[in-house]
Protein backbone atom coordinates (compact mmCIF):
# COMPACT_ATOMS: atom_id res chain seq x y z
CA UNK A 1 0.00 0.00 0.00
CA UNK A 2 1.27 3.51 -0.46
CA UNK A 3 0.08 6.66 2.06
CA UNK A 4 -0.01 9.76 1.04
CA UNK A 5 0.15 12.16 3.81
CA UNK A 6 -0.61 15.99 3.10
CA UNK A 7 0.48 19.27 5.08
CA UNK A 8 0.66 23.19 4.42
CA UNK A 9 -3.06 23.75 4.48
CA UNK A 10 -4.85 26.47 6.49
CA UNK A 11 -6.22 30.24 6.56
CA UNK A 12 -5.11 33.19 4.45
CA UNK A 13 -6.42 35.99 3.78
CA UNK A 14 -7.59 36.96 -0.08
CA UNK A 15 -3.72 37.65 -2.01
CA UNK A 16 -1.96 35.64 -0.03
CA UNK A 17 -0.07 31.81 -0.74
CA UNK A 18 0.34 28.83 0.66
CA UNK A 19 2.46 25.79 -0.39
CA UNK A 20 0.86 22.19 0.06
CA UNK A 21 3.09 19.00 0.36
CA UNK A 22 2.11 15.62 -0.37
CA UNK A 23 4.68 12.65 0.80
CA UNK A 24 4.81 9.23 -0.38
CA UNK A 25 5.36 6.71 1.93
CA UNK A 26 5.04 2.32 1.58
CA UNK A 27 7.57 2.25 -0.43
CA UNK A 28 6.30 1.89 -3.98
CA UNK A 29 7.73 0.51 -6.73
CA UNK A 30 7.57 3.76 -9.00
CA UNK A 31 5.19 6.58 -8.83
CA UNK A 32 3.69 8.02 -12.22
CA UNK A 33 1.75 10.55 -11.83
CA UNK A 34 1.15 12.64 -8.54
CA UNK A 35 -1.23 15.61 -8.14
CA UNK A 36 -4.03 16.94 -6.56
CA UNK A 37 -7.99 17.59 -6.13
CA UNK A 38 -10.38 19.71 -4.75
CA UNK A 39 -13.77 20.10 -3.29
CA UNK A 40 -15.36 22.91 -2.02
CA UNK A 41 -18.54 22.58 -0.43
CA UNK A 42 -21.60 21.92 -2.40
CA UNK A 43 -19.00 20.98 -5.17
CA UNK A 44 -17.83 18.21 -7.05
CA UNK A 45 -14.02 17.30 -6.49
CA UNK A 46 -12.36 19.28 -9.44
CA UNK A 47 -7.84 18.38 -10.96
CA UNK A 48 -6.57 21.08 -9.73
CA UNK A 49 -3.00 20.00 -10.74
CA UNK A 50 -0.98 17.18 -12.18
CA UNK A 51 2.82 16.44 -12.76
CA UNK A 52 3.95 13.34 -14.01
CA UNK A 53 7.08 11.35 -13.47
CA UNK A 54 9.15 13.32 -15.79
CA UNK A 55 7.80 16.68 -15.42
CA UNK A 56 4.85 17.37 -17.86
CA UNK A 57 2.57 19.50 -15.79
CA UNK A 58 -1.06 20.37 -16.43
CA UNK A 59 -3.52 22.44 -14.06
CA UNK A 60 -7.48 23.88 -13.90
CA UNK A 61 -8.04 27.21 -16.05
CA UNK A 62 -8.86 28.94 -12.55
CA UNK A 63 -5.29 28.02 -11.43
CA UNK A 64 -3.24 28.71 -14.20
CA UNK A 65 -0.37 31.54 -13.87
CA UNK A 66 -1.43 31.37 -9.67
CA UNK A 67 -0.44 27.62 -8.91
CA UNK A 68 2.50 25.75 -9.48
CA UNK A 69 3.11 21.90 -8.92
CA UNK A 70 6.56 20.50 -8.75
CA UNK A 71 7.37 16.63 -7.60
CA UNK A 72 11.16 15.19 -6.10
CA UNK A 73 11.03 12.38 -7.18
CA UNK A 74 13.89 10.89 -4.80
CA UNK A 75 11.70 11.73 -1.95
CA UNK A 76 7.98 10.77 -3.99
CA UNK A 77 7.21 14.34 -2.45
CA UNK A 78 4.39 16.76 -4.63
CA UNK A 79 4.44 20.21 -3.54
CA UNK A 80 1.71 22.80 -4.72
CA UNK A 81 2.59 26.24 -4.43
CA UNK A 82 -0.33 28.78 -4.19
CA UNK A 83 -0.48 32.36 -5.09
CA UNK A 84 -2.47 35.21 -5.77
CA UNK A 85 -5.21 33.04 -3.52
CA UNK A 86 -8.73 33.90 -3.59
CA UNK A 87 -12.02 33.48 -1.29
CA UNK A 88 -12.86 31.09 -4.59
CA UNK A 89 -9.72 28.68 -3.63
CA UNK A 90 -11.16 27.90 -0.74
CA UNK A 91 -11.28 23.63 -0.04
CA UNK A 92 -10.60 20.53 0.93
CA UNK A 93 -7.31 19.66 -1.06
CA UNK A 94 -6.59 16.00 -1.97
CA UNK A 95 -3.39 15.14 -2.74
CA UNK A 96 -3.13 11.55 -5.14
CA UNK A 97 -0.68 9.16 -6.64
CA UNK A 98 -0.77 6.85 -9.51
CA UNK A 99 1.30 3.93 -8.19
CA UNK A 100 3.00 0.66 -9.24
CA UNK A 101 3.85 -1.70 -5.97
CA UNK A 102 6.08 -4.32 -7.76
CA UNK A 103 7.46 -4.19 -11.55
CA UNK A 104 4.61 -6.58 -12.18
CA UNK A 105 1.90 -4.77 -10.62
CA UNK A 106 -0.90 -2.66 -11.86
CA UNK A 107 -0.93 1.40 -11.42
CA UNK A 108 -3.32 1.55 -8.53
CA UNK A 109 -4.69 5.20 -7.42
CA UNK A 110 -4.14 6.14 -4.20
CA UNK A 111 -5.55 9.64 -2.07
CA UNK A 112 -4.27 11.48 1.02
CA UNK A 113 -7.01 12.27 3.40
CA UNK A 114 -7.10 16.03 2.40
CA UNK A 115 -6.23 19.65 3.63
CA UNK A 116 -8.52 22.36 4.59
CA UNK A 117 -7.31 25.89 2.19
CA UNK A 118 -9.35 29.15 3.37
CA UNK A 119 -9.25 32.07 1.89
CA UNK A 120 -10.40 35.20 3.56
CA UNK A 121 -11.28 38.14 2.11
Amino acid sequence: QVQLVESGGGLVQAGGSLRLSCAASGKPFTINAMGWHRQAPGKQRELVAGILRGGSTNYADSVKGRFTISRDNAKNTVYLQMNSLRPEDTAVYYCYAVAQLTPTSRYSDYWGQGTQVTVSL
